[in-house]
């Protein structure tokens, strides 16, 4: 493996999951894309719509458009945000409902400022690629919404989850595995990141205040300085409530952390970040099989090891080792990168069915039970791996450029 040949197979990759979404997730029928659709492409057209995969969308095709010129991605990123606009913004309370029903009716309007961060994370990318106003105004609305209902001026940081009416609800989780507590480590990053989006294309010196502030946190609350892991769930007052490892979501902020701080420019911070990086690039490398694969999770209470390998963590362990690779220069990282791709490559990716499937067990059985399409799997993690990846490599594409398969 050399640099243009992952460059070479990362453009082809990203080109299959791009005809995937467009082949199989558009719902022609009641508006915008499917809510679900199994291992077998069996589509499910009642299932409910949510907005964390709807805003997955939009920032995925919209990227895709930016770095490719496809006008296939336009109109999906076209279609993605019009569907958000219409039927997932609260025009009444602010914010977004976190599901729809299949034909675009509110179905959980509770406001979980994780969904939030994802629509405004999605719409300052569709923004970058066409130029749309409505999509801009709307991402700095939900930025100012995240600042107003959710930021805590006593400790910092962000609660979690709210009632349609933005009362503090009682069961506050993002899903049913994560712990009922009232900050995340997993809602604090990607308020982050859709920050660090939104600043590109306003750059606001509050919303570059409030950047920093979420970088201080984490470097200071909620990264493990001594064992290089992430905390993920805390009370109001950020003590630690959970003992888990998360590898995927170690090495998806090892990079993004280090973007933000570029993003804004605070050069302490870009140090302390590029620290940070490869702090935690070293702890994941306990959580790499023998085959490049990433474990899932580690219960540290009990000494569990979640032996599954998901798909996400799998999309961003090679963009998290390729930029300690870049940081370091130390050709152990570029080799993890490698490995995790070669991988993906044997048994995540269905090359019978397209796309990739959701993990696959210890003895690299694929999961059953999980899905291609659904609220959680979405062409966002894997195919920004391809877009991040394929702009660090270089600027020259190989010979024969840009092809669809499709």
């Amino acid at each position: 493996m050399n640099g243009a040949l992952f460059k070479n197979e990362l453009q082809h990759e990203l080109l299959a999951i791009l005809d995937y979404w467009l082949q199989h997730a558009v719902d022609e029928q009641q508006g915008g894309f499917y809510g679900r659709i199994d291992n077998s492409n069996t589509k499910f057209p009642d299932a409910p719509k949510g907005s964390v995969l709807n805003a997955r969308i939009l920032w995925t095709f919209s990227a895709a458009y930016s770095l490719t010129g496809d006008p296939r991605c336009a109109t999906a990123a076209d279609r993605a945000f019009t569907y958000i606009r219409e039927h997932f913004v609260d025009s009444l309370y602010g914010g977004v409902y976190w599901s729809v029903t299949s034909n675009g009716k509110s179905y959980d309007a509770k406001k979980q400022v994780y969904a939030l961060a994802f629509v405004l994370y999605g719409c300052s990318e569709y923004y970058r690629a066409t130029q749309n106003e409505h999509a801009k105004a709307l991402a700095i609305q939900l930025y100012e919404v995240i600042q107003q209902k959710s930021y805590d001026h006593k400790e910092g940081g962000y609660f979690e989850a709210f009632d349609e009416h933005w009362e503090l609800m009682k069961d506050l989780r993002l899903s049913e595995k994560d712990a009922n507590e009232k900050k995340t480590m997993n809602t604090h990053l990607h308020i982050l990141e859709a920050f660090t989006s939104l600043y590109n294309i306003f750059p606001d010196e509050l919303l570059a205040k409030h950047i920093a502030d979420l970088l201080h946190i984490f470097h200071d609350r909620i990264i493990n300085q001594q064992t290089g892991h992430l905390h993920l769930f805390f009370d109001e007052h950020w003590n630690v409530k959970s003992d888990t490892v998360s590898y995927g979501h170690d090495i998806e902020a090892s990079w993004l952390l280090l973007e933000a701080a570029e993003t804004i420019g605070d050069k302490e911070l870009i140090e302390q970040m590029r620290a940070n990086a490869l702090k935690m690039a070293d702890a994941v490398i306990i959580g790499l099989d023998t085959d490049g694969g990433l474990w899932y999770e580690y219960e540290a209470a009990q000494n569990r090891l979640i032996k599954e390998k998901h798909w996400w963590p799998q999309a961003e362990a090679m963009v998290g080792f390729y930029n300690a690779w870049q940081i370091s220069d130390q050709h152990e990282y570029l080799q993890y990168a490698y490995n995790v791709w070669a991988f993906i490559k044997q048994y995540i990716r269905d090359d019978k069915n397209g796309e990739w499937f959701w993990g696959v067990n210890e003895d690299h059985s694929v999961m059953q039970g999980q899905d291609k399409v659904g609220l959680w799997k979405c062409p966002y993690h894997n195919g920004r791996a391809c877009i991040e990846l394929i702009k660090r490599i270089g600027k020259d594409p190989p010979a024969g450029g840009w092809t669809s398969s499709g």
